[in-house]
């Protein structure tokens, strides 16, 4: 217990010290829990969306167009087949909403598939 008494002196020294080799911009109760002022938090924005669309003409083959939105857009038969048929009928269709990157790499998917089997079918985005 004699050694807390003497440790006081000692321990102030030693702060002194301490404070004395910090850099110049630290807060004097460093190392002490403190109270500090937050900013609020910023709320963040949801990315845009984007409408991948596939465009009809009359050469490439529904069942070319069932294809793509089966392997690309993950479609089942039955989906795939409604958005062909509104394709066909009024002449767009809506394959899927993504956000812009990946909505662009779909485009480019169905454009990439169409082109390497010959068909002319055009896909385009749109914001939603």
């Amino acid at each position: 217990m004699v050694l807390v008494s003497v440790m006081p002196p000692l321990l102030s020294q030693l702060q002194v010290q301490l404070q004395a080799s910090l850099p110049p911009n630290t807060p004097p109760h460093w190392g002490q829990q403190q109270d500090t002022a937050t900013k609020p938090r910023e709320r963040l924005k949801k990315p845009p969306l984007y409408r991948v669309l596939l465009l009809n003409d009359d050469f490439t083959p529904m069942d070319f167009v069932v294809d793509i939105l089966e392997t690309i857009f993950r479609k089942d038969h039955e989906e795939a087949t409604i958005v062909m048929l509104h394709v066909h009928n009024h002449g767009v269709g809506v394959c899927g909403i993504y956000s812009c990157e990946v909505a662009e790499s779909k485009v480019q998917q169905v454009l990439d598939y169409a082109h390497a089997f010959g068909h002319p079918l055009r896909c385009t985005m749109e914001r939603a």
